[in-house]
């Protein structure tokens, strides 16, 4: 089953995030086979993280929320919400 992971930065917290990413970046490697699109949400700029978004594939909710708990960001207190629900590809079709 796939869900969709949508976390939200807390505001000014930019250094948790650079002082985790590489712990964050192997977490994500870990977990490879299992993803099928990650990366960060933009400011409206387009240059400052202030949240991800990963769609991926679980077994179950759980599995998900073990993933999510496990993140070295959420781990270090980046996340103001994090969000995960199943989703469902519809286009294009597979």
């Amino acid at each position: 089953m796939h869900f969709a992971i949508v976390c939200l930065d807390k505001p000014d917290h930019g250094a948790v995030r650079t002082d985790n990413r590489p712990a964050h970046i192997e977490h994500l490697k870990a977990h490879e086979a299992n993803i099928l699109v990650a990366g960060p949400l933009l400011s409206d700029d387009g240059q400052s993280p202030v949240g991800s978004l990963l769609i991926m594939d679980f077994g179950n909710l759980e599995a998900a929320q073990k993933f999510a708990s496990d993140d070295p960001y959420n781990k270090a207190g980046l996340f103001k919400t994090v969000n995960i629900c199943p989703w469902r590809k519809v286009i294009p079709a597979a």
